[in-house]
């Protein structure tokens, strides 16, 4: 079968998925589906990023590039957790000025600073909800681990 071929297989299956949900009284926004930009790992036990409706719910991402820890520390961490958020955020076709609430779990709280200074190029202006706390321990030793909740309004 060509791309165009399968192309609109996949059409045909959307559409169906479409009408069985409307028939059953749910609208096609109330399913979720899983974003997972290009490069992401595969047989996680989670996806990165689920989208249901206009509401974007990131997992936590730590500071990894290409599947290992970026050096550097919380700085270098943070640039990359958020870059992976964003990278996921566009993947669903939102921006992050759609970002609504970020939780931030760092393995030193006295790290709050740095990690503060590399949040706000992120977001520069009308920022999310935030939450920030410490933990005893993240995955691979990372010093930083964040969620994000977009929702897009346009």
């Amino acid at each position: 079968m060509n791309k165009i071929g399968i192309k609109r297989v996949v059409l045909a299956i959307a559409l169906l998925a479409a009408a069985t949900l409307m028939a059953a009284g749910r609208p096609p926004s109330s399913v979720k589906r899983a974003i997972n930009p290009p490069g992401t790992a595969e047989g996680l036990p989670f996806s990165n990023g689920i989208l249901v409706g206009n509401t974007l719910y990131v997992a936590g991402q730590e500071g990894l590039d290409k599947g290992k820890l970026r050096p550097g520390g919380i700085g270098p961490e943070t640039q990359a957790a958020l870059q992976n958020i964003k990278n996921i955020v566009e993947a669903a076709g939102l921006q992050m000025t759609d970002v609504v609430s970020v939780n931030v779990y760092l393995a030193d709280i006295a790290e709050f600073g740095e990690m503060n200074k590399v949040y706000k190029t992120f977001f520069p202006e009308s920022r999310p909800a935030r939450a920030t706390v410490q933990v005893a321990a993240l995955v691979s030793n990372a010093r930083v681990e964040i969620t994000a909740i977009a929702v897009k309004t346009r």
